[in-house]
């Protein structure tokens, strides 16, 4: 069974805005705004949902929250779903989200991370759905650095399309941008040299497989539940395994640990092939480094384990597709990844 991509999109096409997690507060409505008007700089009308109260820790209900996704991922007039950022706690909508409707359903995109990993990555498991896991839409309007691609690439890319991401190996160490102060902040300052890192041992790794993950956080509280099921995903969508990625957003390196162990056991690493680690700024604890707590959770696997990749919380934003065929090349001189929309 084929991966299912939504068809790519052209200028005219609609973009939806809504908060499945939190909202937006008032203070930051102005980077908002100049977030939807890059949107529409690219010749795409912008839906705003009603969905995006900031005056607490979700939008609104679960309920309307996970009314206005499914709407909006079954609405054939709107071609991707892009949410302002993640938030905590997405994992209210699973149980009402109308899974069938949205299988049923012309292939939306929707793109985020964080706790967006908590709907997308389900979605792609439970639906065969290509996702999006890259930045979010108040990260849009930083410039993208050479070698990456932005969502907006990946959303208008054909059937079929191969593109290959060579990480600058330079991050954003310095914290983040007041976007309240300056709402037009477009320069993503990456301030600090570093390159992946193999944490299981040396030598080169080039390796396929189908893309899964997410955020750590996130999904370890699927554990265990319908919404993780990687193994079914393997078995229907990559009988030669899966590329799992995962990255911790701030936990301390303790918790990273016991999270992964969870996940591990309860079979999410099953068919992975390599694991690919996001680079985190998460600290660590005097007795365990956050990547000795990955190492020590998933060093059982067996496979290659890649750190420090860009795929997380810590600039610059390295789009992976879910559901997306990949290449990952790791040497002395060279780290890249290829995704294929196959």
């Amino acid at each position: 069974m084929s991966v299912r991509y939504p068809r790519p999109l052209h200028p005219g096409d609609r973009i939806g805005i809504t908060s499945p997690s939190s909202g937006v507060p008032k203070e930051l409505r102005e980077r908002l705004a100049v977030a939807v008007r890059d949107v529409e700089a690219r010749g795409y009308e912008v839906v705003t949902g009603r969905c995006m109260d900031g005056s607490g820790h979700v939008s609104a209900p679960a309920a309307h929250r996970a009314a206005e996704l499914t709407e909006m991922l079954t609405d054939p007039a709107i071609r991707a779903v892009v949410p302002p950022w993640g938030g905590e706690t997405a994992l209210d909508l699973l149980p009402l989200i109308d899974w069938d409707a949205v299988r049923a359903a012309e292939p939306t995109w929707l793109v985020g991370y964080s706790d967006m990993s908590t709907v997308m990555t389900p979605l792609t498991l439970l639906t065969g759905v290509a996702t999006v896991h890259g930045n979010n839409l108040m990260d849009t309007p930083y410039r993208v650095p050479e070698g990456l691609v932005s969502w907006f690439d990946i959303v208008a890319a054909p059937p079929g399309h191969r593109f290959t991401q060579i990480p600058p190996e330079r991050h954003r160490a310095s914290g983040w941008d007041d976007w309240a102060e300056h709402p037009d902040a477009r320069t993503l300052a990456l301030d600090t040299p570093g390159r992946w890192t193999r944490l299981d041992g040396d030598g080169d790794v080039d390796v396929e497989g189908r893309l899964i993950g997410g955020c750590t956080e996130m999904l370890c509280n699927l554990t265990g539940t319908p919404y993780l099921d990687s193994s079914s995903f393997a078995r229907a969508h990559a009988p030669d395994g899966l590329l799992v990625y995962v990255e911790a957003a701030g936990e301390d390196a303790l918790a990273i640990c016991r999270y992964l162990h969870g996940m591990r056991m309860a079979g999410f690493f099953d068919t992975a092939r390599a694991v690919l680690v996001g680079r985190t700024s998460a600290p660590g604890t005097p007795s365990l480094g956050q990547h000795e707590a990955v190492l020590d959770a998933l060093g059982p696997l067996n496979v290659p384990i890649l750190a420090d990749v860009e795929c997380g919380h810590v600039p610059p934003y390295m789009p992976l597709v879910n559901g997306a065929r990949a290449r990952v090349v790791h040497t002395a001189t060279r780290s890249e990844i290829t995704q294929t929309l196959d």
